[in-house]
């Protein structure tokens, strides 16, 4: 039978004592030929004898066997089977079509409109936390909901509006306080017991609630599959119980999940039931049980290999010792042994210590990634002081707020990059601290893993960056949560090729030197250039490596194209949320087998990595968000707005513990105990995330993007990471960004949704609209798609929005092909050299351009720069580096250095 079959039926299974007389239950049955029906003029009713009891196991599993079975499509609309039992008494099993409601007196069953229910197809609302199984799908569960006494107000009419009521309450609990407006909709059923329930299947938020008065012994179906993914069947009895069951489509609600939502209900009931106020903060959906279990699967109990007063440089010390010639660092054409790299190191030290910087205080750091990068934060952990790093591509502006804001006294900058003056603050070169320093290195302070590592800042949501502390024993707590697991050893190769300033690098930087890896500093030119990255992926047999997904889908493309074998046999994401379809053409190419991919879910203020989930081809299938359990030493719970714990399933804020959870910010006292809380459960100190997740049943995490990332157009509530998630499954399209855009600013009228797509292949952006428009809701659908050659990213890997042009006012449309002899560019027609290239650059730009135009000016980035280039490649043009492409920007300029290429 199908699924929309068993929708539409219902049934009532009455439980009748002997002795039976079968011929007048015959008869009253086919009375009802005289009403609207005279099919049933024509009705049998099915008699079957059993050989035990009525309270036998047997018994019911046959009654759900009879209860459960739809009608055909074609027949009569009632379905009768009378099942006799051993000691006499019988099980009476009425199955009908919805729209067949016998007469009172023949036992009533039928239904009131059900609202908003599934259609036919099984299309229809969806439970956000309800984590069922696709493959379950069309299979229904049952759990029981076990409820109180009677409640206090009355019999029938106290229950009409406490149990749509409770139900209401906990979806609130399960929605964070989103999906059912707690201060409105649950008053208006506690404010008038009388009539606020009327009857029917009412809709609650993909949740059904059916409450039917009836008799002892009798059990109903409002429909044989449920007509939501879950509905709540309650019964109320003469003498003022009731009772209930919950059914759901395992493909909408995982058994745990409904076994723990359904006894939510009959918690929060009974809460209700007593009276009083009924305060509805102080009603609480976990018992004690159940919180501490919710508390326990967030927990990853750490692995413990030494001391608490470890630190950085001690633990680096100690691999000096172990592999004191082995490679530590290679840098372009430096390359440093670990005994080297620890003898520079402590001549830095020694350097900002002749310099009078002293224990504790907090030191800049402005250099490009090289040698010196490395040498220098090692150097200055050495001096038990702790860096601050800052990006040279930052404006001044923010460079010089960094040094105020920190204290800091000290910048170790390069020669080609002037910083910028700020008063009491003294640049110097890494050459000048070692030769300051000698060959002497400072005498060491015993060790403190409390004292403060490093402080990287992050942006605020005041317009201002934030520093966020890190003490040592949170890097060494990282190292110590992953080494195994990932079996980081001395035989691995990382890159460096992060921004110092971006706390990814953390991870690359001492996760390699702390176990004895060479680590490979990328430069600042190959990071922006995919091919030559690639490539020095091959030539330095890279065996770790470290990306935004973002970057990554870039390296996917070169590997495509490229026929060299990779070595990497381990890359962790982080920095941003991944989308794992983007990860198709990889395993394509790449068993996970020979190289792991693992999802690493993390913040600054939690040291770098909170989280880590291997990513195989199933998740790809799944398009699944989970982002794994707690690493070892970690804790994760998920809260509501007010702080409380959420169940399993629920998505709300998440929230971080233990090892990683960050000193402090720096200089802001108020907003550190804003994100910094004390855990009422008892956890220690936590970190509020800003960042939106639910909790799985094996204590896995999904990651459901960030709390503000949820935008609100003309009443709707909108996850603009869903839109861009959508963009992105259609087949052409490699990258999409989505904001809210307002046509008058502040007009919260003219609020719309823009949509940015980088497309391969010959699709346009109104295939992907039309795409769009077959997945999402109307009010959902961008207003606008505008096509890039790339999605521009931050320094960090990120989506640059930022750097987003503004949006087309209508979808791309595919564009022409020129004819023979066409001029696509004005005045260019004279020269085949100058129109071919001003043709590229236009196509990447998506504008008219003249030789006098320069790349960035008209809205250019780093990522169009690597695509151009690539086109170039591909056209057989010279081959350019993307450094001399920065220098000669300018159309005129670029022309001539391809011109002069030609020779």
């Amino acid at each position: 039978m199908s699924r929309s079959q068993a929708r539409s039926c219902h049934s009532l299974v009455v439980r009748v004592p002997g002795p039976i007389d079968a011929g007048d239950l015959r008869q009253r049955l086919r009375a009802q030929a005289r009403g609207p029906w005279p099919e049933l003029a024509q009705l049998r009713l099915w008699e079957d004898a059993l050989p035990f009891g009525a309270e036998h196991p047997d018994a019911g599993a046959r009654v759900r066997q009879e209860a459960e079975r739809p009608l055909h499509t074609t027949g009569l609309p009632l379905r009768a089977v009378l099942l006799r039992y051993a000691d006499g008494d019988a099980d009476l099993v009425l199955v009908a079509r919805h729209e067949l409601t016998l007469e009172q007196g023949l036992f009533a069953i039928g239904r009131s409109a059900a609202g908003a229910a599934r259609t036919s197809d099984g299309s229809g609302p969806a439970l956000d936390w309800g984590l069922g199984d696709p493959a379950g799908a069309g299979r229904t569960g049952e759990v029981p909901v076990v409820l109180p006494a009677q409640p206090s107000t009355g019999v029938r009419a106290g229950w009409r509006a406490l149990l749509p009521a409770a139900t209401a309450l906990v979806l609130a609990r399960y929605g964070a306080g989103e999906t059912v407006d707690e201060d409105q909709r649950i008053c208006d059923y506690l404010a008038g017991w009388e009539g606020s329930y009327g009857g029917g299947l009412l809709p609650l938020s993909g949740v059904g609630v059916l409450i039917e008065e009836t008799g002892r012994g009798e059990r109903r179906l409002s429909s044989l599959a449920p007509e939501l993914p879950a509905v709540l069947h309650f019964a109320l009895y003469d003498d003022g119980s009731a009772s209930g069951v919950l059914r759901h489509d395992l493909g909408d609600l995982a058994p745990v999940v409904a076994d723990r939502f359904a006894s939510h209900v009959a918690r929060v009931a009974a809460q209700l039931a007593d009276g009083g106020e009924r305060r509805l903060d102080a009603v609480e959906l976990l018992g004690p049980l159940e919180t501490e279990a919710v508390l326990r699967l967030g927990v990853t109990p750490p692995v413990r290999t030494g001391g608490a007063d470890r630190t950085v440089h001690g633990l680096f010390a100690e691999v000096v010792r172990e592999r004191p010639d082995a490679v530590a660092l290679t840098a372009g054409g430096t390359s440093l042994s670990y005994a080297e790299l620890d003898e520079r190191a402590a001549r830095t030290a020694a350097g900002l210590r002749a310099l009078g910087v002293a224990p504790g205080s907090m030191v800049g750091v402005a250099l490009e990634r090289d040698a010196d990068l490395v040498v220098t934060l090692l150097g200055i952990l050495k001096a038990d002081c702790a860096y601050v790093p800052m990006d040279l591509h930052y404006p001044e502006e923010r460079l010089r707020y960094t040094v105020e804001n920190a204290g800091v006294t000290v910048v170790v900058g390069g020669l080609d990059e002037a910083f910028p003056a700020v008063q009491g603050t003294h640049v110097v070169t890494p050459a000048e601290l070692r030769a300051l320093g000698g060959g002497a290195a400072p005498t060491p302070l015993p060790a403190d893993g409390s004292a403060p590592a490093y402080v990287i800042y992050t942006s605020g949501s005041t317009g201002r960056p934030k520093g966020v502390v890190v003490p040592h024993r949170n890097v060494v707590a990282l190292l110590d949560a992953t080494r195994g697991d990932f079996a980081l050893g001395g035989d691995d190769v990382w890159t460096l090729f992060h921004s110092s300033a971006f706390d990814f690098s953390v991870w690359e930087i001492w996760g390699c030197l702390l176990t004895g890896g060479r680590l490979v500093v990328v430069d600042h030119w190959v990071t922006r250039d995919t091919e030559l990255f690639h490539e020095l992926l091959v030539t330095e047999q890279v065996t770790v490596l470290n990306q935004t997904p973002s970057a990554f889908a870039q390296v996917i493309e070169a590997d495509r194209r490229g026929s060299a074998e990779l070595a990497v046999r381990l890359v962790v994401f982080g920095g941003e949320p991944l989308d794992v379809r983007m990860l198709t053409p990889w395993f394509a190419r790449h068993s996970p087998s020979g190289c792991r991919l693992v999802n690493m879910f993390g913040i600054t203020e939690t040291t770098v990595h909170v989280t880590a989930h291997t990513v195989t081809p199933a998740d790809v299938l799944a398009a699944g968000r989970q982002v794994g359990p707690a690493l070892p030493g970690w804790t994760l719970s998920v809260r509501d707005p007010r702080g409380r714990l959420l169940p399993v399933g629920a998505a709300g804020e998440i929230c971080v513990g233990g090892a990683g959870v960050a000193d402090r910010y720096l200089g802001l006292p108020e907003l550190t105990a804003e994100r910094f809380v004390d855990d009422p459960y008892g956890g220690g100190r936590i970190y509020r995330s800003g960042d939106r997740g639910r909790l799985r049943p094996d204590g896995g995490l999904d990651h459901l993007g960030r709390l503000d990332s949820q935008v609100k157009v003309r009443g709707h509530r909108i996850e603009l990471d869903e839109i861009r998630n959508v963009l992105l499954s259609h087949p052409e399209v490699s990258g999409a960004a989505t904001v809210l855009n307002h046509e008058v600013p502040g007009d919260s009228a003219t609020a719309r949704i823009d949509a940015y797509v980088a497309l391969r292949g010959q699709a346009a952006g109104a295939d992907v609209l039309a795409h769009a428009r077959r997945v999402l809701p109307a009010y959902m659908v961008p207003a606008s798609i505008t096509e890039l050659p790339a999605i521009p990213l931050t320094i960090n890997g990120k989506v640059d929005t930022a750097a987003l042009p503004a949006p087309a006012p209508a979808p791309v449309a595919v564009r022409p092909a020129q004819g023979p002899g066409e001029s696509v560019v004005p005045g260019a027609g004279h020269d085949p050299l100058a129109a071919q290239l001003l043709k590229l650059w236009g196509h990447a730009l998506n504008a008219e351009v003249t030789e006098q135009d320069n790349f960035f000016e008209l809205g250019g980035n780093s990522l169009l720069v690597i695509r151009l280039l690539r086109e170039m490649r591909e056209l057989g043009l010279p081959k350019v580096s993307t450094q001399d492409f920065y220098r000669n920007s300018t159309a005129g300029r670029f022309i001539e250095l391809i011109r002069d290429s030609q020779g």
